[in-house]
């Protein structure tokens, strides 16, 4: 939305709002600046049909933004217009003890700090309204944590915060991407969609406008800084999109079957975990079957020297295929 236009719907709403009788058009026409400026007297845009048809889009505007606008006849002949505070405030909120305290446990997820200092100033506000917010989740602000359950999401990535607000913007941005299997990076234009935490890891999945394609992005191999770009987006963003699916299918979550590998001791604590059995060997290392699937070569190229793949044949190509491209950039 134009700034002007902004401006002039805000001005509106707040003239409508304030006042205690039914204004008439004419009343909100020498009332507003920009009606005064573009149909007032000497304005070059002076009939009355055009600012009606100005000013009935504004009220449409402001009806589809949620203000309830009345209508009164017999205003000296005119209609007249006024948004009652009542019919425009919104309900109390009311919250049971338990809800209380999922919202200040949910408040504590976050440590990047803009998340985090919105979240101390929401519970700020609804314990001034008299919410149930006792005890460790109430805490958050005063830098108190003494709750038996803490969360936390680490946003440690610098592209985090500008992808957030991009995708919150529906704006585009560009970055430098580094694949796996990449010696260099890559730049990447692309309208993001949303962000989503896996195993520790963001992603970014949006439309990648190179490729005419959706895709997904680590943040942690977005190199540099992530830039904003002008315009919209040009394709349209899909109800629901599948972040943690796409990143399963690279990690091998789907599995299609089983491989076996040496994992040095000591590391390898994501492969650990969604092993099927472990062997322990000499010499340090240990031998692991692990669900094998579509994208698994790519995720175990990221654990270097740690991991050497025993079989299938076709995985450990897949892995040394890899590596080879690395080497050589």
């Amino acid at each position: 939305m134009a700034i002007a236009k902004a401006e002039r719907l805000m001005n509106l709403a707040l003239c409508l709002l304030g006042t205690r009788r039914p204004l008439t058009k004419h009343e909100l026409r020498s009332s507003i600046e920009a009606y005064r400026e573009a149909f007032g007297p000497g304005a070059p845009a002076g009939p009355d049909d055009a600012f009606n048809r100005m000013f009935e889009r504004d009220k449409d505007d402001l009806r589809e933004l949620g203000l309830v606008i009345e209508t009164v006849d017999g205003i000296d002949g005119e209609t007249g217009y006024l948004a009652r505070r009542d019919s425009n405030r919104l309900p109390a909120i009311t919250l049971d003890a338990e809800e209380a305290a999922a919202l200040g446990l949910a408040a504590k997820v976050w440590q990047q700090a803009r998340l985090a200092g919105a979240a101390s100033g929401a519970l700020q506000k609804l314990r001034a309204a008299g919410m149930p917010l006792a005890g460790a989740e109430a805490d958050l602000d005063a830098g108190q944590p003494h709750s038996a359950l803490e969360p936390r999401i680490p946003t440690h990535e610098a592209a985090f915060e500008p992808l957030m607000l991009a995708c919150r913007d529906r704006r585009p941005v560009v970055f430098d991407y580094r694949k796996s299997n990449a010696a260099r990076p890559e730049q990447r234009h692309i309208e993001p969609w949303i962000l989503e935490c896996w195993r520790g890891h963001w992603y970014v999945a949006g439309w990648d406008r190179d490729r005419g394609a959706e895709r997904v992005f680590r943040l942690s191999r977005i190199t540099g800084r992530v830039r904003s770009r002008q315009g919209k987006f040009t394709a349209p963003v899909p109800d629901h999109v599948t972040v943690r699916e796409t990143v399963e299918r690279w990690a091998g979550e789907t599995a299609t079957g089983t491989a076996r590998i040496r994992l040095r001791a000591g590391h390898g604590y994501p492969l650990r975990a969604r092993a099927l059995s472990v062997r322990e060997l000499d010499g340090g290392w240990d031998e692991l079957e692990i669900p094998n699937g579509h994208g698994l070569d790519a995720w175990l190229v990221e654990f270097g020297p740690d991991v050497v793949v025993l079989e299938p044949a076709e995985l450990r190509d897949g892995v040394i295929d890899r590596l080879r491209a690395v080497a050589k950039g």
